[in-house]
C-alpha cells in the first residue's frame, strides 16, 4: 500500500491507498519543530495495520522536510519514495518565469486536477494561503494567483482590531450581521468567496483569449467546504486532490 503525505504550512495530510483506491486519510498540525523519530512515531501509530509497500511526499516546510529525509533513511529505506522536487519526473510543464519556486502542492494538484478532470482548469486550494492554480488543455501549469488564507486573515484581524475576536467560521444566517459575530463571519465567509469569484472571472477572461473552452474550477484543501455553497464558481470539490496527485507522480517514477 502507498502511503502519500502531503505537509502544509498549518496541517499535514495522510492518506493511505490501495491501488488506486483512498482507503483512509488522516490530517494533522504540522510543527516544524518535530524530529524524524517523533515523525516516525506519529505516523506509524497512524498507519498501523496497513502494510506500507510505497511512499510519496510533497513539502512547502522545508524544516519538516529535511526531518522527513532522516525519518526515511532510518526507517523506510527498503521501500520505494518518491519526493516532489526538482527533477522528480511529474509530466507536469511549468510555463513560469521561475519554475523553481513553484511549490510542490501546486504541481501536483495540476497533475491530478488534469488527470481528473480535464483542461483548462483553475485549482482553488484553501489553505494557509489561498492558492488559485491554472492548468492549460495539456496538463501545463500556467501560474496563477495567491491570497492570503482565510484562518490567518481571522488571526490577523482579531490580534489587531482590539474590540473584535476571532469568531467560529460557519456560514451566517444573513450577508447583513445583526451582531458582531454574524458581522465578521459574513465578511470572512462572503468576503472570500467574491474574493475567489473575482479571480476566477478575470482568470476565466484571460484564458478564453488562448483557449475556446472555459475552465472547470476544483475546490480543494481543508478549509474549501466553507466556500462550497458560497461561492458561485466552483465546479467540483475533491478534497483528496493532492493526495491524488501523490499517487500519480509516485506511479510516473516507479515505472
Amino acid at each position: 500500500m502507498l502511503l502519500t503525505v502531503d505537509v502544509g504550512n498549518t496541517n499535514t495530510v495522510l492518506g493511505i491507498f490501495d491501488g488506486k483506491n483512498l482507503i483512509k486519510s488522516w490530517r494533522v498540525k504540522t510543527d516544524p519543530r518535530t524530529t524524524a523519530d517523533e515523525l516516525w512515531l506519529q505516523y506509524s501509530a497512524l498507519v498501523a495495520g496497513f502494510k506500507v509497500t510505497g511512499l510519496a511526499i510533497c513539502s512547502t516546510v522545508p524544516a519538516t522536510l529535511r526531518e522527513l529525509r532522516t525519518m526515511i533513511d532510518s526507517y523506510f529505506s527498503e521501500i520505494p519514495v518518491t519526493i516532489v522536487e526538482p527533477g522528480t519526473k511529474t509530466g507536469v510543464q511549468l510555463l513560469v518565469d521561475n519554475p523553481k519556486e513553484i511549490g510542490a502542492d501546486r504541481i501536483v494538484n495540476t497533475l491530478a486536477a488534469h488527470t481528473l478532470f480535464g483542461g483548462p482548469a483553475i485549482v482553488v486550494d484553501f489553505g494557509t494561503s489561498t492558492n488559485l492554480d491554472v492548468v492549460s488543455p495539456k496538463g501545463e501549469f500556467l501560474g496563477g494567483a495567491l491570497a492570503p488564507g482565510i484562518e490567518i486573515s481571522v488571526d490577523a484581524l482579531a490580534a489587531r482590531a482590539a474590540q473584535l475576536r476571532k469568531v467560529e467560521l460557519i456560514k451566517p444566517k444573513n450577508v447583513i450581521g445583526k451582531n458582531t459575530v454574524e458581522a465578521l463571519q459574513s465578511g470572512t465567509i462572503y468576503g472570500f468567496a467574491g474574493q475567489v469569484d473575482g479571480l476566477v472571472e478575470r482568470i476565466t477572461e484571460e484564458l478564453l483569449q488562448s483557449y475556446e473552452k472555459a475552465p472547470i474550477v476544483i475546490a480543494t484543501g481543508g478549509l474549501a467546504p466553507l466556500m462550497i455553497g458560497v461561492s458561485e464558481t466552483i465546479d467540483e470539490h475533491e478534497p483528496n486532490l493532492t493526495l491524488i496527485g501523490l499517487r500519480l507522480i509516485h506511479e510516473k517514477n516507479s515505472d
